[in-house]
């Protein structure tokens, strides 16, 4: 099968048949994204079919909207749609128990609160201390939230910075992010967000940089970094709080 054939067969006739089958060759992306979203999901919170359903839309809307004029490869362009079409189902199931989203925004407040007051990374202790609560529980915490702060940091990017993203290409930040018509040229966001990234510890930067930009899993982030999957999942929901923190003050201090 001509992959580029077939493409440019597809653009001409918009037949369904060919768009089934190029469905059918790239629907291994869609399955392999799902798989990596569902490692940092809590057990039994949603179904590795379910993601793979909702993915299979975001790779449909994919292939009817890319323009083989870009310079982007498809397999980049889809995934962010595809893990966006993930994400964007996820919300709208509200698939996270309500304690648990009150416990995220405690847990957010509190590093916003230490880190302002402090004017440095707060540590696990300042706000376990801070939560009334024991290292080990905070810890634990930290492991649940993991999969809330996946979608928090894409609300906060698509919210807060008015619908704009970033992705990996030669040198944004992932394609795991969504929105990719507002892609690539955004060098204000770029900056917003290496900047905010820069200011984390060094294993939290190498986290967000292992995951986001080389777009490793967490077991193989957990073997470069000598630490356990678990381990590696609190880290990316530390950081993930703090860039909230970041973007929200760097914004504060535009419109002040």
């Amino acid at each position: 099968m001509n992959i580029n054939r077939l493409w440019q067969q597809y653009k001409r006739s918009k037949d369904r048949e060919v768009r089934n089958t190029l469905i059918n060759h790239y629907i291994p992306l869609v399955r392999i994204t799902a798989g990596r979203l569902k490692s940092t999901i809590t057990a039994g919170s949603v179904e590795l079919d379910d993601l793979v359903s909702y993915g299979v839309l975001g790779l449909i809307d994919a292939i009817d909207k890319f323009d083989l004029e870009k310079n982007v490869k498809f397999e980049t362009y889809a995934q962010m749609r595809i893990r966006g079409a993930m994400i964007d189902q996820l919300r709208k199931i509200d698939w996270a128990p309500r304690s648990l989203r009150q416990k995220s925004k405690e847990v957010e407040e509190a590093y916003r609160i230490l880190e302002n007051r402090n004017g440095r990374s707060a540590s696990d202790v300042e706000v376990a201390e801070y939560l009334d609560m024991s290292l080990e529980e905070f810890q634990e915490l930290l492991g649940q939230l993991s999969s809330l702060s996946l979608v928090s940091l894409e609300e906060v990017l698509e919210n807060r910075l008015e619908n704009k993203a970033v992705f990996r290409g030669e040198e944004g930040f992932s394609s795991r992010l969504s929105e990719p018509e507002s892609i690539a040229e955004d060098k204000e966001v770029k900056y917003l967000l290496r900047d905010a990234i820069d200011k984390l510890p060094e294993r939290e930067k190498l986290l967000i940089t292992l995951y986001y930009y080389e777009e490793l899993t967490y077991k193989e982030i957990g073997r470069i970094m000598g630490i356990s999957e678990s381990r590696v999942s609190q880290l990316h929901t530390k950081a993930v709080f703090r860039l909230k923190n970041n973007l929200n003050r760097h914004e504060n201090d535009l419109i002040l």
